[in-house]
């Protein structure tokens, strides 16, 4: 295929894709312009090798690893403080968030994000605890511990809206 094919061909993979991969980056990130942002920078590194990726069988995977590998490297670099001369302007107003007084999300978003990023990749992605130590860098053990963590929060925030005698 001529470069013009290959170009129409990533424009449509991104046109069918970019609403699912908008809610996946929606739930790595707590918030969707930090997703909207993902997705630019996972789909700039995709579009430049398209014409290989295209190839396999369904290139949804390979961005959606992509994705969660990007936001691992984003978090962990903001992690280290970095100081500043001057204050910097507060953020121009931006209109609430659709999911904010969901309680699902509240507790979810609320979570430390490594924690978030595991409770995502293993639940909304269905990958195994290897595949998650592997995606970000941990050990297997970190990952159990960190789900067990992420889950006995999302249950102590979300069992008093499902009730004191119920079990999840």
């Amino acid at each position: 295929m001529q470069g013009g094919a290959v170009d129409e061909d990533f424009a449509e993979f991104v046109r069918v894709a970019l609403p699912g991969l908008l809610r996946y980056g929606h739930l790595l990130t707590g918030n969707p312009h930090d997703a909207a942002d993902l997705v630019q920078i996972v789909l700039e590194k995709i579009g430049v090798r398209w014409g290989t990726l295209r190839g396999a069988e369904s290139p949804l995977p390979y961005v959606k690893r992509a994705m969660a590998n990007t936001h691992v490297s984003r978090w962990r670099s903001r992690r280290r403080e970095s100081l500043v001369a001057d204050i910097p302007e507060p953020p121009p107003y931006t209109p609430p968030d659709r999911l904010e007084n969901e309680p699902l999300w509240q507790a979810l978003a609320a979570l430390p994000p490594r924690q978030r990023t595991v409770v995502v990749l293993r639940y909304y992605e269905g990958l195994s605890e290897a595949e998650i130590a592997d995606a970000m860098r941990i050990s297997p053990g970190t990952v159990k511990s960190q789900a067990s963590k992420a889950l006995a929060s999302l249950r102590g925030k979300l069992g008093t809206l499902v009730g004191a005698g119920d079990e999840w």
